[in-house]
């Protein structure tokens, strides 16, 4: 086995230079070392088969990737002759057993007389035999045309992924192909993988001076992907010491790097909680400082939006499959006028008879929230539905190593920031906020001067609505969607609320970035449950000392 392993790695180098121009058909040396591939001699069949490896021609992938699988065969010609193929699927025909042949050499379709791919008995064939050896043996062919051509992608994350799987899995073989790679490669964070992909294999096979420059690579590097051999080298006792002094202080670099990147993560996470908490404080911010509802149904409103996202997306896979991509931004002024339309219908039915009765809204509104959540389950069902992300949505940003920005919580931070922006411009540039901010502070007096009070409750109820309508829509992108999306967020909302200050748009926008910063920081030590109590303790006990939040109430509430 290993012989035939080190045969591979020197008659590999083809492999690592630009792959020949393909020809109409096999070279006579390809043809010989296709007969030999059939040997019964195992050494004969090994060596044919590094040798077409060494060709370069990836038309000997098939043939090489059919040997492991065990379905090459030899099948006999006129005149004693024999031809190495390579056989499909079984079809059954009665009792005979047929098989469609393909060409050992580019795995083309064998033809009959009648110009029908030609189909035979496999008790005709003569079965290659494959056995661990000759697996073992071809293996890093494999590997190496696979990764080769995944290397040459245009899509980075592909060259990415190659070179990160060949990091891994690779041997000498695969070395040569990633170290010409990189003399062709620009891209800064496809240069990264290839050199950790280089470094990884050295580390494992090179000689100690290439093992110990490898370590100071990938130290250098900061490699999260070689801490684990790393740690193993600095734990072995027979490891030279000029390996393990490299090893060790790789560890500590590559820790310490680690540190900074795992914080800059916590504060993104938290950032883009913060952005959905926002959206959905917004609304219950205004509707509560205008008309002194507590609305226990706004994560319900939340999840309408959120399943409407879900049927536009369905809308769009049944009848626009074409345009599938841009089912999201269909999706969110659809969810946004469906939860404002629920939300103006919830206040017109019943919360407009319940005005200045905070404590019976509060019951009122629980109790729609019920049945919104029982409703979605029988339309639903009770199990969590799927939601894709568009592809302009996946992937991400990478802004350093180890750190990658992904465009879904972008996204999400962005659309926080639009809303924040038109609900300021809404509230102090036009006469709609004019109205709002008067009924707030003084609903009777608003009410002399010719404000419709009760029509201002209505529409400010369905803003808010349709705001947790979008975080809802939001929400889709990083998170579940069942018919208790919204029991995960709405508890964290009202603390948004009532720590910034009814009302007030600077406080909430300070109090969810406050808020959903302290979530993320203080799970990864105490975990979800125990850190949701920590900061509602820390909650009540703001309060006690600020009873108006951040920024007291004005009007009619602050004179009560």
């Amino acid at each position: 086995m290993w012989k035939s392993l080190l045969l591979a790695l020197t008659l590999l180098p083809g492999l690592a230079a630009p792959a020949v121009a393909q020809s109409a058909g096999p070279s006579p040396e390809i043809v010989k070392h296709l007969g030999d591939v059939a040997s019964s001699d195992a050494a004969v069949q090994e060596g044919a088969a590094v040798a077409l490896g060494r060709t370069g021609d990836r038309k000997i992938l098939p043939l090489l990737e059919a040997l492991r699988e065990g379905s090459v065969y030899v099948r006999p010609l006129p005149g004693g002759k024999k031809e190495t193929v390579i056989v499909g699927d079984k079809v059954s025909e009665g009792d005979t057993t047929l098989v469609p042949l393909f060409t050992a050499y580019g795995r083309e379709p064998i033809v009959g007389a009648d110009g029908k791919p030609l189909l035979v008995e496999l008790a005709a064939l003569g079965e290659v035999s494959s056995g661990r050896s000759l697996r073992i043996a071809i293996r890093p062919l494999i590997d190496a045309f696979s990764g080769q051509n995944d290397l040459v992608s245009p899509d980075r994350a592909t060259r990415q992924a190659a070179a990160t799987k060949m990091g891994y899995t690779g041997d000498g073989a695969t070395l040569l192909v990633l170290e010409d790679a990189l003399t062709k490669e620009h891209d800064r964070w496809v240069r990264f993988s290839l050199e950790e992909a280089v470094s990884l294999i050295r580390l494992r096979i090179g000689t100690e001076a290439e093992r110990v420059t490898a370590a100071q690579t990938l130290g250098r590097l900061r490699s999260a992907n070689a801490m684990e051999p790393l740690y193993q080298i600095a734990g072995d006792p027979q490891a030279p010491a000029a390996l393990v002094v490299a090893a060790r202080a790789s560890i500590k670099r590559i820790e310490r790097w680690g540190l900074l990147t795992q914080s800059i993560e916590i504060a993104f996470q938290g950032l883009s909680l913060s952005s959905i908490l926002l959206l959905m404080a917004l609304g219950l911010a205004i509707v509560f400082g205008l008309m002194g509802v507590i609305n226990m149904a706004h994560g319900e409103l939340m999840a309408i939006g959120a399943y409407a996202t879900f049927l536009v997306q369905g809308w769009f896979t049944a009848y626009f499959p074409g345009h599938f991509d841009y089912y999201f931004l269909v999706a969110l002024p659809f969810s946004f006028v469906v939860s404002a339309a629920v939300g103006l219908l919830l206040e017109r039915g019943v919360i407009r008879y319940l005005y200045g009765r905070p404590l019976e809204t509060l019951l009122l509104t629980w109790g729609v929230s019920l049945m919104i959540q029982q409703g979605l389950r029988l339309w639903f069902g009770a199990a969590n539905v799927d939601v894709t992300s568009p592809r302009w949505l996946s992937g991400g940003i990478p802004v350093m190593i180890g750190v990658q920005l992904p465009y879904n919580r972008l996204f999400i931070i962005g659309l926080a920031t639009v809303c924040v922006a038109a609900m300021y411009l809404l509230l102090f540039r036009t006469d709609a906020g004019l109205r709002i901010r008067a009924v707030t502070q003084n609903r009777g007096m608003a009410a002399c001067l010719g404000v419709r009070a009760r029509w201002v409750d209505a529409g400010t109820f369905a803003l808010g609505a349709g705001l947790a309508g979008l975080a809802g829509c939001a929400i889709t992108q990083i998170g579940n969607v069942g018919p208790e999306l919204g029991q995960n967020y709405i508890v964290d909302s009202f603390m948004v609320v009532v720590t910034g200050g009814v009302g007030k748009l600077l406080g909430s926008v300070l109090a969810a970035v406050g808020i959903g910063g302290l979530n993320k920081i203080i799970e990864p030590s105490m975990g979800a449950v125990f850190g949701k109590v920590l900061i509602l303790i820390m909650v009540i006990l703001f309060i006690q000392r600020r009873p108006s939040g951040l920024f007291a109430a004005k009007g009619r509430y602050a004179e009560s």
